[in-house]
C-alpha cells in the first residue's frame, strides 16, 4: 500500500458547510459494481433495504468538547477533550494548542477569568496530552462542558452551527464523542419507522470516536500509521442477529469496525485499535452506508477494503455529478458481494 493510493482531488466548494433539511433529503449514491451507480436520496434508502436485514448504528452521542481558553499571559489555548479516562474522572485524553508552547501543570482560564483545564503530561502516543478539568463539589464535567463547551466540528468546517442538534444522529444516546458518526445523520424517525414497517431491524453499538477522525495519515505506507484506540461495546444479542440476519448493513465506518472488532477478537466490551485496509476478511458487514471522506485517512482505506478500487469511479462520479462532500455531506450505500 501507497499513501498515493488513497488520494483524490476534493473541490472545496464541495466541502458542506452546513447539514442539510430535512436530513433524509440526502442525496444518496448507489454502488452497483463495476463502475456502474443510482442517484437516489436518503429517504428512499428503505427501497435498497429487505426484510430479515440488519442495521447497525452507532449510538455514541457527541459531548461540547471543545474549548477555547487563555493562558495566565493572555495568549489563546484550545482543548479538545478526546475521551474521559473513567466516568467518574475528572482527568481526559486531549488534543492541545499550541501543544509545543504549553507547559505541564499550566492553568488555562475561560474568557470570564474562571480556571478550567490544567494541563499534565503526554500520553504514550505522544501527540496527546492528559488534561485535567478544574471542576468543584457543586459542579461536575458536565456540567463545565455545558457551560463552556462548543461542538467539536471538524477543522474544514468553519461555518457556525445554528443548531448543536444537528450534529447528532436522532438515536444518540451515550455521551462520550469528540465526532459525531456522521452516516448516522441523515437518519430521521419517519426513515427509521419506514425501515422497521419493512421488516429490517435496527441495532446499536456503541464506539467512542477519537482520535483518528482527526489524525491523517502521514506515512507513505499507510501500514506504519499508529491507530488510536477507541472505547466500544457490542451486545451479545447484537453480534448474534447478525449472524442470523439475511444482510447486515452497518451505518458508519464506526459502527463497521465495532462489529469487526468484536467479531475477529471475540471481545464484546473493550479498546480497539483496529485497522480495517486492504486484504482485510469481513466477518459481519455486508453494506456500508457511509459518507464521503477525506483523501488518505484511515477512513477512505477502510472503504477499499470494503469494495476495492472502484471507490475511485465511485467518487469521481459524486464529484462530477456535485455531491456535498464529507460531515455534513451526501451519502453513499456499499455493497461488498457485487
Amino acid at each position: 500500500m501507497r499513501l498515493e493510493d488513497f488520494d483524490y482531488l476534493l473541490p472545496h466548494e464541495l466541502i458542506a458547510q452546513t447539514p442539510i433539511e430535512p436530513r433524509d433529503s440526502a442525496r444518496l449514491l448507489i454502488d452497483k459494481g463495476a463502475g456502474f451507480s443510482d442517484h437516489k436520496k436518503m429517504f428512499e434508502f428503505v427501497d435498497y433495504c429487505q426484510a430479515g436485514d440488519v442495521l447497525v448504528v452507532n449510538d455514541t452521542k457527541v459531548i461540547p468538547a471543545r474549548l477555547g481558553l487563555k493562558r495566565q499571559s493572555g495568549g489563546s489555548a484550545e482543548v479538545l477533550l478526546l475521551e474521559q479516562r473513567d466516568s467518574t474522572s475528572t482527568t481526559w485524553e486531549a488534543l492541545i494548542r499550541p501543544a509545543k508552547r504549553l507547559k505541564r501543570d499550566e492553568i488555562l482560564f475561560a474568557n470570564d477569568g474562571t480556571a478550567l483545564v490544567q494541563i499534565g503530561e503526554r500520553t504514550a502516543a505522544g501527540d496527546t496530552f492528559f488534561v485535567t478539568l478544574l471542576v468543584d463539589e457543586k459542579t461536575s464535567s458536565n456540567d463545565l462542558l455545558a457551560k463552556y463547551g462548543e461542538m467539536p466540528l471538524p477543522p474544514y468546517i468553519t461555518t457556525k452551527l445554528a443548531q448543536a442538534e444537528r450534529y447528532q444522529t436522532v438515536y444518540a444516546n451515550h455521551p462520550a464523542s469528540a465526532a459525531a458518526p456522521t452516516a448516522g445523520l441523515h437518519f430521521t424517525e419517519s426513515l427509521l419507522e419506514a425501515l422497521r414497517n419493512k421488516g429490517v431491524k435496527i441495532l446499536t453499538v456503541d464506539l467512542t470516536v477519537g482520535l483518528d477522525t482527526f489524525a491523517p495519515v502521514t506515512h507513505s505506507d499507510p501500514l506504519d500509521h499508529p491507530m488510536h484506540t477507541e472505547s466500544y461495546c457490542v451486545s451479545v444479542e447484537t453480534l448474534e442477529q447478525c449472524r442470523l440476519a439475511n444482510r447486515v448493513i452497518a451505518v458508519g465506518t464506526t459502527a463497521t469496525r465495532a462489529l469487526e472488532s468484536a467479531a475477529t477478537t471475540g471481545v464484546l466490551v473493550g479498546r480497539t485499535n483496529m485497522f480495517i485496509s486492504r486484504g482485510y476478511d469481513f466477518k459481519v458487514v455486508d453494506l456500508l452506508l457511509t459518507n464521503f471522506h477525506m483523501p488518505r485517512t484511515t477512513l477512505l482505506m477502510l472503504v477499499d477494503a470494503f469494495i476495492g478500487s472502484r471507490w475511485k469511479d465511485l467518487y469521481a462520479t459524486a464529484i462530477d455529478e456535485r455531491y456535498r462532500m464529507l460531515s455534513f455531506g451526501d451519502a453513499m450505500l456499499l455493497d461488498r458481494t457485487l
